[in-house]
C-alpha cells in the first residue's frame, strides 16, 4: 500500500475520509496480529500507515472546527 499525501487526502470528502481511517486501522490491526505470530518483512509500514491515520485525523479535525467557526453566531 503506497502512502497518501496530504494534497490527495484533501480532495477527499469527510465520510470517505472516514472510511480510509477505518481501512488504515484494520490494516495496522492485521500487521500488528501478524507480527506477534509471524516476523514483519517490512517494518516501515507500520509508521506509514500511522502517519496516514494522523493526517487524516487532523483534516476531519480542521473540517469540525471549520465548520463550527462559520456556524456560530457573530457578536
Amino acid at each position: 500500500m503506497a502512502t497518501k499525501t496530504l494534497e490527495e487526502f484533501r480532495k477527499m470528502p469527510a465520510d470517505l475520509l472516514k472510511e480510509k481511517e477505518q481501512e488504515l486501522r484494520s490494516e495496522l490491526f492485521k500487521l500488528r496480529s501478524g507480527g506477534t505470530t509471524e516476523k514483519v518483512k517490512n517494518t516501515s509500514q507500520f509508521v506509514k500507515i500511522k502517519r496516514d491515520v494522523a493526517r487524516i485525523q487532523t483534516l476531519l479535525r480542521q473540517q469540525a472546527l471549520a465548520a463550527t467557526k462559520t456556524a456560530a453566531p457573530k457578536k
